[in-house]
């Protein structure tokens, strides 16, 4: 399967979104790091927020107006995972642990990328975007990491269960994306180049 590309995909609104979604990325971080009174954070929080509305636009708009582009594919999910990632190094500042999570979400994405080369080179196949439960993961990762930027000040022992959710939902989503990527390469196997569709 090969990625198809032109030069009006560029310019489709969908794929725009995602431009404004990345370029949100350094401006919370700087937000963040700058923050010294509550309506600071609110503000890096108000950020965060603008990032997933853009997310959920962009992604209804692409559907429902048929602008899906191999493009908005690849750099659709990169700018989540270029503002989770964000969330949680700048986290990391105040709340140590946070760094398992940031280091976690390096070693899925890669793992998953390598994967998906795998699989586009033996089955000649890829996801056709994001499942259900990655779409739950990031959800959870941004209502909880939302929380922590919201309430710097929040109980220790409120962090944790927290944290374990993040750690949880990250894990369950990793275990089904390997669990699609194995059974669409024994799926090729069976059917040689029919098509293939995961629900």
């Amino acid at each position: 399967m090969k990625f198809k590309f032109e030069v009006k995909d560029l310019f489709k609104l969908p794929n725009i979104l995602c431009y404004i979604r990345i370029a949100l990325v350094p401006l919370f971080v700087y937000l963040y790091f700058t923050a010294e009174e509550p309506v600071d954070y609110y503000v890096a929080t108000l950020v965060v927020m603008l990032s997933g509305i853009t997310d959920f636009l962009d992604g209804q708009i692409a559907r429902r107006c048929n602008m899906i582009t191999d493009l908005g594919k690849i750099i659709d999910p990169a700018a989540d995972k270029l503002m989770q990632l964000a969330m949680l190094v700048t986290l990391a500042i105040n709340i140590p642990y946070m760094c398992i999570l940031a280091v976690y979400l390096i070693v899925k994405e890669v793992v998953m990328a390598l994967m998906g080369l795998v699989v586009m080179k033996r089955a000649n196949r890829r996801l056709d975007g994001a499942k259900w439960y990655g779409k739950v993961c990031t959800f959870v990762l941004y209502v909880i990491m939302i929380a922590f930027i919201l309430l710097p000040d929040i109980p220790s022992n409120i962090r944790t269960i927290l944290f374990a959710l993040c750690l949880i939902s990250l894990a369950v989503s990793f275990i089904m994306y390997i669990r699609i990527y194995a059974i669409m390469i024994a799926d090729t196997k069976k059917r040689g180049d029919a098509e293939f569709k995961v629900y």
